[in-house]
């Protein structure tokens, strides 16, 4: 008979090797039997049809232009270097003009992702497509209108902006000519230029214009683009904003001074010291019928409306036609909206695109609001 203690050695031994035994075989992979999760994809919020800035502390910039990638790829450096060289100011507007054969409609996406993922508000977005920009290869370029909120910042704009309709000439330097006499009766100096903007028929000069406009206003972000590919007449259409040095008498004031030239259908100038300013995004007219125009201005009257304002309140607009037919009916047609007696600033011209191939113009106003 087998004595116990070794009996209890051998059982032990069995065990130990039954152990190994299973070590040694495969683990079942759980994850890999899992049902894998379905991520829903994050629904993208359009941008909103206006925006809200505080006027005195409105700031202005423009991205630099870039030929590395696609549109996609220069959309992204744009709306990067933007966020960066506000500095966290919440942008409340951005206008893009954009050249080749992109897609105008991917600037309003990934302007909603980028905003998005950094949790901030979208800003209201005019995106219109121009012949050509001042660099070969570049596809955009954003021009960025933000509130500074940080409260220890000094105040930017403590007596208000002014803003510079379009001037027209045959060159850059008679347009400067042009807004500087308008600037001089509205009491901006040349170190108050924020942002000036020129639309070019050619940009065969831009080099020189582009001195020029930084000798005439050397603190303004500037943004040259070719409004058209094939821009018949020569044509210079240089519009400002600026930082006013005496507060003016009314919230809004609109001037036609006596050293430029009178025009019934807008202003030359408008002063604005309201307390804030609402920005809207483009709204575009499909169809060549006055019915068409209409319609676009009936839904910017909503978009207005619903931030506290309407067009009695609007000191500038902007209108983006791809005719002269569209150009000449929203001429007339904008009265039917606009104060007559007191036509807001503005620029209107002739442009490529729009993001909707059924487009045949847009227009975007800023308004007054307390």
């Amino acid at each position: 008979m087998t004595p116990r203690p070794v009996l209890f050695f051998f059982l032990s031994i069995a065990l130990v090797f039954e152990s190994a035994a299973q070590d040694t075989k495969p683990k079942k992979n759980t994850k890999k039997d899992q049902e894998p999760v379905t991520q829903a994809l994050v629904v993208l919020k359009d941008p909103p049809g206006a925006a809200v800035g505080e006027t005195s502390r409105l700031i202005f910039h423009v991205s630099p232009l870039t030929s590395k990638g696609l549109l996609s790829v220069q959309v992204h450096e744009a709306l990067k270097t933007l966020l960066q060289d506000n500095h966290g100011a919440a942008i409340v507007k951005l206008r893009a003009f954009v050249a080749g054969s992109g897609d105008l409609r991917r600037v309003q996406t990934l302007v909603s992702e980028v905003f998005t993922e950094r949790k901030l508000n979208i800003p209201a977005l005019s995106t219109v497509q121009v012949g050509a920009l001042p660099m070969d290869g570049a596809q955009v370029v954003i021009e960025s209108i933000a509130e500074d909120k940080k409260a220890e910042k000094k105040t930017a704009n403590p007596n208000g902006l002014a803003f510079f309709s379009g001037q027209q000439a045959k060159d850059v330097n008679q347009s400067i000519a042009q807004l500087r006499a308008a600037m001089d009766s509205a009491g901006v100096s040349r170190e108050n230029v924020l942002r000036a903007t020129c639309f070019l028929n050619s940009l065969d000069d831009v080099s020189g214009d582009r001195n020029a406009i930084h000798a005439a206003f050397p603190s303004a972000a500037v943004n040259f683009v070719q409004q058209q590919r094939l821009g018949l007449d020569q044509l210079v259409e240089c519009e400002a904003v600026g930082r006013m040095e005496k507060s003016p008498t009314s919230t809004v004031r609109l001037v036609n001074p006596p050293a430029l030239t009178q025009n019934p259908n807008y202003s030359q100038i408008a002063l604005v010291n309201a307390a804030k300013i609402v920005f809207s995004g483009t709204q575009m007219a499909f169809g060549d019928q006055d019915k068409d125009v209409r319609l676009a201005f009936d839904r910017l009257k909503k978009v207005l409306e619903a931030q506290g304002v309407g067009y009695k309140d609007v000191f500038w607009s902007a209108t983006y036609p791809l005719t002269k037919n569209m150009a000449d009916k929203v001429r007339t047609i904008r009265f039917d909206y606009y104060d007559r007696s007191h036509p807001p600033a503005s620029t209107l011209l002739l442009f490529e695109g729009l993001p909707s191939l059924d487009a045949t113009a847009a227009v975007e106003v800023a308004a007054a609001a307390n």
